[in-house]
């Protein structure tokens, strides 16, 4: 296998080809970082200091700002940067770190958001068990084992994509290093083991996701049979942010990486990456706090300079 199968830069989709427009999307994702820095950092900082929100539920949350900050960072700098001095390129490993990086923040994501429906299936319908089930050391646990499968999660598909040789030159067709795109530059036939690879994490995904249904039908269950309309509403008001962020996550995801052939398109597949990539980073904290009044306290005391500690 030649040195020349293996490229030592990616080119990037170009957004615009006049540099106003250049410029304007540049303003557009940096309107859309900043959001996503400040929201997450609002709520680590909101849940670091404030006392109240030391649970199991927090500290997931806590965790969830930490995905969402690096799956943003990962992709969108280098985004913004090639806008602001008109270039396309990535070298070669700068792409292969994305990749990896991606894939680590991305499915760690996936199973902290599958954690999140267990912790709030055990807290509404076992109430009494709860102390017990979701100790901190069990958190702390389980924490880890998201963070560590989406580490070997990203190994893998990092080394079984960039194993491959190349020869359909070196131009990705979005803004950042997907795999997909770079599955269209192999010319080998080994990128059936990525394929495999991606089979089994379909099914291992399809098993969170009826994982995920089946705890909300519980949960549903359980929060109609609360006699006070007071206690439902406290209920809900856990229980739906993390619905919609998962609906949004995997709604988004799935149809950017099963949809149809004939369906592909460059502004089509660029939308749909920047919804599962770079939108719930940016929304997430917005969704947390808006029916959370717990949280959007702590908020409001991080930003008017007021932090409690134990």
């Amino acid at each position: 296998m030649s040195n020349s199968s293996f490229p030592t830069e990616f080119l990037l989709l170009t957004f615009a080809d006049t540099r106003l427009l250049q410029l304007l999307h540049f303003m557009f994702f940096l309107g859309i970082y900043l959001a996503a820095l400040l929201g997450n950092g609002l709520i680590l900082t909101a849940i670091a200091c404030d006392h109240h929100l030391h649970t199991p539920m927090y500290f997931f949350l806590l965790n969830l700002a930490l995905l969402d900050l690096g799956t943003i960072t990962t992709t969108v700098p280098k985004a913004m940067a090639n806008s602001l001095w008109d270039t396309t390129a990535i070298s070669y490993t700068g792409c292969a770190a994305q990749v990896f990086f991606f894939f680590i923040f991305l499915s760690a994501e996936f199973s902290l958001l599958t954690i999140m429906a267990y912790d709030r299936y055990i807290a509404i319908c076992k109430p009494l068990h709860y102390g017990t089930v979701m100790d901190s050391r069990t958190c702390a646990n389980i924490a880890a084992a998201a963070w560590g499968s989406g580490f070997l999660y990203g190994v893998l598909h990092t080394a079984n994509t960039f194993s491959l040789p190349f020869c359909q030159g070196n131009v990705l067709d979005q803004f950042f290093c997907e795999v997909p795109r770079i599955f269209k530059l192999s010319c080998s036939d080994a990128y059936l083991r990525e394929v495999g690879l991606l089979v089994v994490s379909a099914v291992l995904a399809s098993g969170c996701f009826v994982f995920l249904v089946v705890s909300y039908v519980q949960i549903f269950r359980s929060v109609l049979r609360i006699p006070s309309q007071q206690g439902q509403h406290k209920a809900f008001s856990t229980c739906l942010p993390h619905l919609a962020v998962v609906s949004l996550f995997i709604s988004s995801g799935t149809f950017a990486y099963l949809k149809p052939p004939s369906m592909s398109s460059s502004s089509l597949n660029l939308l749909l990456a920047v919804l599962y990539s770079v939108v719930p980073p940016a929304v997430n904290p917005l969704i947390y706090s808006m029916r959370n009044q717990e949280l959007k306290d702590a908020v409001w005391k991080v930003m008017t300079g007021v932090c409690q500690k134990q």
